[in-house]
């Protein structure tokens, strides 16, 4: 390949990996295909241009919070694992874990909070959930390991209550990238919402 031509597409991975955090960040779109995709069509760039990976598009996105949200992001983060935190403490019976962008760290005023549940079936979750008078929405469950997926209301934030079975609670699941989705138990969420109060 010429050494143009690999300038080139450099450039453009970079610029689609920008332009896709922007979109994350003030947008509050969650999905990265979705956000490289939108931003290809942005940038007016052809529909087979090599896309960033996901990796590209979460350092930028880090790097814009940082330059324009740098004020409002970090507290607004640390309340978004506060409310994690205390549903986690409340749901503690189904060995919740915390995942995605609120564990992460890239969370921004649009992003929910993403929760993993293991219970021998989601009625046991509701049940439980009405019996102390939460009210909770029925939402498309991502994939078929999910067998229901379950939205909470909060100040801060909508809780995604992903169920499933006990026995994938020691399976790594994997994003689109290949990446393994980090997770983290009630514990290592109060470190990190403690390390950050102090």
């Amino acid at each position: 390949m010429p050494r143009n031509d690999r300038a080139r597409q450099i450039h453009a991975r970079a610029s689609i990996a920008s332009a896709a955090a922007r979109l994350m960040a003030e947008d509050g779109i969650g999905d990265f295909q979705l956000a490289k995709k939108k931003a290809l069509r942005q940038l007016g760039l052809p529909e087979g241009t090599r896309l960033p990976d996901n990796a590209e598009v979460e350092a930028e996105l880090r790097a814009y919070q940082e330059i324009y949200q740098g004020d409002e992001q970090p507290a607004h983060l640390q309340q978004l694992r506060e409310a994690a935190l205390e549903i986690m403490e409340l749901l503690a019976d189904f060995n919740p874990y915390l995942t995605g962008s609120v564990l992460d760290g890239t969370a921004g005023r649009h992003n929910d909070i993403d929760l993993l549940l293991f219970a021998d079936s989601a009625k046991e979750v509701e049940i439980f959930l009405l019996n102390r008078g939460i009210f909770f929405e029925h939402a498309e469950p991502p994939n078929e390991r999910v067998e229901a997926l379950l939205i909470l209301e909060t100040e801060v934030a909508d809780v995604k209550l992903a169920v499933l079975d006990p026995h994938l609670e020691r399976v790594a699941f994997r994003a689109r990238d290949g990446r393994v989705r980090e997770r983290a138990r009630v514990e290592a969420v109060r470190e990190i919402v403690d390390a950050a109060s102090r």
